[in-house]
């Protein structure tokens, strides 16, 4: 059956009732399939009191059709309980996609609201799903005698993935045991959600305001209208608010010539969740990591990333600390090379300080202009968001799969700033619908993501509908959408999880798509930004917004030399962040609660790495990744799929790049498999080895 979404005190007939009373009392929009093309939804029709009680209402649903499944008097088929799992909830899954998106990217009281009453509901429905022994019996069951089902590659891999799900969710735990396990669970649930919402305000009030515009000397015209219309947005009218991004390190931390603003945006940052407030995330974390161990060890696991690890690629805790281990020593060489430059720039220019944090990116600007000679504000003009997706991003899919995009302008939107394209095959055949949500909002969750709204499915009948948001500040009334290089490929990134969706060739909708593990669902991603550099690509992209010129080869040989440039500092904190992670949830159950920031002190340390200096790209206080998202001890998974997508990279490398004839082959072998084989062989198939390392450092500098 479809992963559950969400962390889900068994449900009794009483409190099964109610919710669907509850329920009923006002029309459902996603009680059946949206007449809207490939079943989009219809968000013209919802309103924000809708998706609790169209949850409630699919939990009723969906438990009914559970029980029908359990109950059924009939010998335990593949078809009668495992098909069955896969077609039930269809009503639940409809609404919590939608749900799941616009708590992210649009949010409000009314739906944080929601999100509160529904994180135990779903915590219990989880349970009594997974919990059901005359469920788990009838799966048990075809599991015993799988070799006998006559199954096809696809429902053999169904059929062991939910036997697995099962398992991993306690279904083999005493009754005592699962009481123990649904409390931990409607516990760890709720917390997830707390943190999300203390995050979501601990950032928006984190923005520093800045009344004298002279502090703001560096930023570019566009930059300081943008900090200016930010604070009109906020009845600040006359100041400016430079917003917080989700990582550590600030945009404008690279351009502000004044030292003591670039420390306080700093501080503000890094602080931004610790100021013993209502939204100080610590306790909340503490309690979260202290949980996930507990359950980890009732379920028989030494530690959450025992746990968690278990199902992904790396296989368990050992082999990721190892693959993080070996790449500590090259980075801190990067690192202890790139700030002797950078404290050489400093002391040049008369700085008279030793290197800060808030210091690294300013001057690493100023040794990477007097190295490579060049200055981001030169690409900027040549980089329109609108003109790079539709002539970059989307033409790259063209060269590679053949894929075609209209503008759809008649398909409802949560937010007017969202623009919906339509996505058709080589052979003209409808593929999906492709939703982009770019510009920051303060109701915005940080970062980037992919989604889906209707996820493929052969045996549902469904086509792809997925989205792309991220976080770029959106320009003033009237002045060109100017983005950075690095905004490109984020842009390139997430639509090659965009392709993973759309591509999905399953009859199952659990096993459709991106359904796979998490350090093998950012390898499509990362090897789709490769084609924003690819010439062919970058010269239909990149032209200036007013002249239409192209952008000029000097400088598209400055950003190709420039790629392994600071990579002590940006692979480094990427590599400090996924290391904490793995420290947090490698905690024992009996360890006491802890003190965030002692830890925090102690796993840095650890490293090896020079975190005073660069420190982790995320930190423990405001890490939505791990603890109000599903990277729990899988943050590696950044540095691992990198690992996967270079190997592939260089494949394509010495078998013609960028070609139609590749592009099918890692459509066929790779982006249209699901998961339907084991991540490994799906590889071995692509490229003929296992992965190797050294692919990696090469790319990122950090190796011959």
């Amino acid at each position: 059956m479809q992963p559950l979404m969400g962390s889900f005190q068994v449900l009794t007939a009483g409190a099964l009732l109610a919710l669907a009373s509850a329920a009923t009392a006002a029309p459902n929009p996603f009680a059946q399939p949206s007449p809207l093309p490939f079943e989009a939804p219809p968000f013209d029709k919802i309103s924000d009191a809708d998706y609790q009680s169209a949850i409630e209402e699919g939990i009723a649903a969906s438990l009914a059709e559970i029980r029908g499944i359990a109950d059924n008097p009939a010998p335990p088929t593949f078809d009668n309980t495992i098909v069955a799992l896969e077609r039930q909830g269809q009503a639940l899954a409809r609404a919590q996609l939608a749900f799941g998106q616009v708590t992210q990217a649009n949010t409000n009281p009314t739906l944080q609201k929601a999100q509160a009453a529904l994180a135990p509901k779903l915590a219990a429905y989880n349970d009594a799903v997974y919990l059901d022994p005359k469920l788990f019996a009838r799966v048990k069951a075809l599991h015993e005698r799988r070799a006998s089902l006559k199954l096809d590659d696809e429902q053999s891999m169904l059929l062991e993935d939910d036997y697995r799900r099962f398992v991993r969710a306690g279904a083999q735990l005493s009754p005592a045991d699962q009481a123990t396990l649904r409390d931990l669970n409607g516990r760890i649930a709720s917390l997830g959600i707390d943190f999300r919402q203390k995050l979501l305000a601990a950032t928006k009030s984190g923005a520093l305001v800045i009344d004298d515009p002279a502090r703001l000397a560096g930023l570019g015209k566009a930059e300081i209208d943008s900090a200016a219309r930010d604070a009109k947005d906020r009845g600040l009218d006359g100041k400016y608010v430079l917003a917080l991004q989700n990582t550590t390190s600030q945009p404008a931390i690279q351009s502000l010539t004044d030292r003591p603003a670039r420390e306080i945006l700093f501080d503000h940052s890094w602080t931004r969740a610790e100021k013993g407030d209502a939204n100080d995330t610590r306790d909340t974390i503490a309690q979260l990591a202290q949980l996930r161990s507990q359950k980890a060890s009732l379920l028989g696991y030494k530690t959450w990333a025992d746990y968690s690890l278990e199902e992904q690629m790396a296989k368990n805790a050992q082999t990721a600390e190892g693959f993080m281990k070996a790449l500590d020593a090259p980075t801190a060489a990067a690192q202890a090379r790139e700030a002797g430059e950078i404290q050489a720039a400093i002391d040049a220019d008369h700085g008279g300080f030793a290197l800060q944090p808030w210091d690294w990116e300013i001057y690493a600007e100023k040794v990477r202009k007097a190295k490579l000679d060049l200055d981001e504000n030169e690409t900027k003009p040549y980089l329109e968001i609108w003109n790079v997706l539709e002539n970059g991003v989307f033409y790259a899919a063209g060269q590679m799969y053949g894929l075609t995009f209209e503008r759809r302008t008649d398909i409802p939107t949560y937010h007017p700033d969202i623009r919906v394209y339509e996505v058709f095959d080589a052979d003209r055949k409808p593929l999906g619908l492709a939703y982009f949500d770019y510009w920051k909002r303060d109701n915005k969750a940080g970062g980037a993501w992919m989604n889906s709204f209707v996820r493929q499915s052969k045996l549902l009948g469904t086509k792809p509908v997925i989205s792309n948001t991220a976080n770029f500040t959106k320009p003033a009334p009237g002045a060109p959408a100017l983005i950075t290089f690095e905004d490109v490929r984020t842009m390139f990134h997430e639509f090659g999880h965009g392709l993973h969706g759309l591509m999905a060739d399953q009859t199952y909708p659990s096993l459709s798509g991106t359904s796979v593990a998490r350090d093998f669902v950012e390898f499509p991603s990362q090897f789709n930004e490769h084609w924003a550099l690819e010439p062919r690509v970058l010269a239909h992209y990149a032209r200036h917004y007013q002249t239409g010129a192209p952008m000029p080869q000097a400088l598209v040989d400055k950003i190709k030399k420039a790629d392994t440039f600071n990579q002590g500092f940006s692979f480094g904190e990427l590599l400090a962040a996924a290391q904490l992670d793995m420290a947090w949830h490698s905690l024992p159950a009996d360890a006491p609660k802890q003190d965030v920031d002692a830890f925090e002190a102690k796993a840095l340390a650890a490293t090896g790495l020079d975190v005073a200096k660069v420190p982790p790209r995320y930190r423990t206080s405001y890490f939505a990744h791990i603890w109000g998202g599903g990277y729990s001890a899988g943050y590696y998974a950044y540095i691992w799929t990198d690992m996967l997508q270079q190997n592939v990279y260089d494949w394509f490398e010495s078998h013609g790049g960028m070609t139609r004839e590749n592009g099918q082959r890692f459509r066929d072998l790779v982006l249209s498999r699901g998961h339907t084989e084991d991540y490994s062989v799906m590889l071995r198939n692509m490229i003929g080895h296992d992965p190797q390392v050294g692919p990696l450092l090469v790319k990122h500098g950090l190796g011959n």
